[in-house]
């Protein structure tokens, strides 16, 4: 017999002895129970977010999601308990993405709107924003010559900055609906078009409309007192996740690391 055979043969028979020393009772006590282990598992809520939205929601330089809206919601999981993947969504599909249940809420500077409403439910307002207006610096336009219609306005699709002309320029006669270049998927489109002169202006919200320009031959010239409130988008079949998050916003605001956060993201006055 080789050692490999006898080896076989020597397990087995310790297998043997201790299957039948479990079966049996030759001391007469009782077998002892088998315990059974309780794995508690925890819930992984799956967060659709801008990925070009900075200081909300961004990709870092690393690959990895970011921003004041992402450390928000990672505070909220970890006060309540729960587990967060978040993932870039394109925006014009991001509520669509949300009711197919590809994703469970979107917490990325989302506006709190009527028509919104009639989709998702909101958690309460965390943050106000305006929309602002911004112009090359080689053209002289002020906020007049945006206010006439007669020029090309560059807004990324879905945004309530396109809302905001259609219902307030276009559906008003003041502009034709061709001058409003709603088609990005992206606002750094828009303002990549601005510089290159495609188009006269931009609107967008006032804080990623700052980060967007920073850097390039372009300025504000105007702010639109629109104030928006920011709310997280839940489907309206999770009453008990809405619940979650208005608590976890609640405590977040009541923390001192709601503060850091504004500081760190540059959203302090």
């Amino acid at each position: 017999m080789t050692k490999k055979v006898y080896g076989v043969f020597l397990v087995l028979v310790i297998a043997l002895a201790m299957a039948f020393s479990g079966c049996t009772d030759t001391s007469g006590e009782e077998q002892k129970s088998v315990e059974t282990i309780k794995i508690e598992t925890t819930t992984t809520y799956i967060v659709g977010i801008d990925g070009e939205y900075p200081p909300y929601a961004y990709i870092d330089t690393d690959g990895n999601p970011t921003g004041f809206d992402v450390d928000s919601i990672k505070w909220i999981a970890e006060k309540m308990g729960f587990e967060v993947e978040i993932i870039p969504v394109a925006w014009d599909s991001i509520i669509p993405s949300l009711q197919a249940g590809k994703i469970d809420m979107v917490y990325s500077g989302m506006t709190i709107t009527e028509e919104r409403a009639e989709q998702v439910n909101f958690s309460i307002p965390y943050w106000k924003v305006n929309q602002t207006v911004a112009k090359h610096d080689d053209t002289s336009y002020t906020m007049d010559d945006f206010m006439s219609g007669e020029y090309v306005v560059g807004a990324q699709s879905g945004t309530t900055g396109a809302f905001w002309v259609e219902e307030n320029l276009i559906d008003t006669g003041i502009m034709p609906a061709e001058n409003l270049k709603n088609t990005y998927s992206s606002f750094p489109s828009a303002a990549a078009d601005l510089e290159n002169k495609r188009v006269d202006f931009i609107i967008y919200d006032k804080p990623p409309m700052l980060e967007a320009i920073e850097g390039k031959p372009l300025s504000i010239i105007g702010e639109i007192d629109t104030n928006e409130e920011y709310g997280v988008a839940i489907r309206k079949s999770d009453p008990e996740l809405l619940e979650t998050v208005n608590d976890g916003i609640t405590m977040l605001m009541e923390d001192t690391y709601w503060d850091e956060l504004k500081v760190q993201y540059g959203m302090v006055d």
